[in-house]
């Protein structure tokens, strides 16, 4: 392989496919990115069996041919190279020699003959969603998303694509978080995408109106975002039944602006650490809602203006859970619904139902 190329352009691809890539395996080439010159372009590759990133880069092509090499090495030598433009070599030894002005760096590589076959989907069921909208999704769905579980298909987040709505489903076993946008859909489908792998997409996705593909077959799904491919597998099981566990009776409803809240439930939370667990307790009463805290650290509490119909309502929650669930609202004002001390807190838009995070109570020692 001889092949010269963009240092930029280069270390950008590197870069953002060196995240798939395994940091410990039995099998060396998964440490490593796959690296295929051939016509007029350099394609890369990292896979570690569960989550793969692919690309393509525009390149000088003098000899084709193929390598892998250590993906961390090759990541740290192309960020330091000094000029623009950057030529590899590999000789039939594996040694490649990658060379920018005046810096040279011989480094050994694995044969392409060792790096395992990337899944692809060809029969696939294919649709489009603007970047702008998905990677909101992801981002209000993601933090919900089970970190152990002894259910592995909670890792993940379900999707639900119907005819004129696309629906994201994340569950936790504390918590709950949906977010729904219309879009249109020849095929409705379900699936669950591991948490790992939307967490990479989102770094992915841009905040523009530009679209992006999917490809879901049975066990895979293949992610085209702006020149790359994230191609996951699908993670297998029954997804919690969350309907039922959204409430249906309301008897208090509260209006309040999100930033309030949240900086209450954070000046509050300063006397709980990792090690003490004592639950926040709120008191929705009298166009008020009344937070605190008491620990072995201290207490604290707090007061802030709320709109607020229907029953005066006192319960505990997780403070974690809720200030991750405020930070996620991404709106101004958020509607929270209650149907008494023990059923769970519904946190939503103002207006609409866009999204709903659920958030489980804390039963409080009288």
């Amino acid at each position: 392989m001889n092949i010269h190329c963009n240092r930029q352009a280069l270390l950008d691809a590197v870069s953002n496919v060196q995240r798939a890539v395994s940091g410990k395996s039995t099998l060396p080439a998964l440490e490593g990115i796959l690296l295929k010159a051939m016509g007029s372009s350099l394609f890369l590759a990292g896979y570690d069996l569960d989550l793969g990133i692919t690309t393509t880069i525009e390149a000088e092509v003098r000899e084709p041919g193929e390598i892998v090499l250590t993906a961390k090495l090759f990541g740290d030598i192309v960020r330091r190279l000094p000029e623009e433009t950057v030529s590899l070599v590999t000789d039939e030894k594996l040694n490649t020699t990658i060379r920018s002005g005046l810096t040279e760096f011989t480094i050994i590589g694995i044969s392409a003959i060792e790096y395992p076959e990337i899944p692809s989907v060809s029969d696939g069921v294919g649709f489009t969603v603007p970047q702008n909208i998905l990677k909101s999704m992801i981002r209000q769905t993601l933090f919900a998303v089970a970190q152990t579980d002894n259910r592995p298909v909670h890792t993940g987040t379900q999707f639900e694509v119907q005819e004129e709505e696309l629906r994201l489903v994340s569950v936790d076993g504390s918590r709950l978080a949906m977010r729904c946008e219309p879009m249109k859909s020849k095929e409705a489908m379900t699936f669950v995408v591991p948490g790992k792998t939307l967490s990479e997409v989102l770094k992915l996705l841009s905040d523009e109106e530009t679209p992006m593909s999917m490809a879901v077959g049975r066990r895979h799904i293949v992610l085209e975002i702006d020149g790359y491919a994230v191609i996951s597998r699908l993670l297998d099981g029954e997804f919690l039944p969350y309907r039922k566990a959204i409430p249906q009776n309301i008897t208090t409803t509260v209006r309040v602006k999100t930033r309030d809240l949240m900086d209450a439930v954070e000046r509050a939370s300063l006397v709980i650490n990792d090690r003490i667990k004592s639950p926040l307790v709120c008191e929705f009463k009298d166009g008020k809602i009344k937070i605190s805290c008491t620990t072995p650290l201290g207490s604290a509490s707090d007061v802030i203006h709320a709109d607020i119909e229907g029953n005066e309502e006192e319960m505990g929650f997780n403070s974690r859970f809720l200030i991750e669930a405020l930070k996620n609202t991404e709106t101004d004002e958020v509607r929270i619904e209650l149907g008494g001390p023990l059923s769970p807190m519904k946190m939503l838009p103002a207006t609409g139902e866009s999204f709903l995070f659920l958030v489980l109570p804390v039963r409080l020692k009288k």
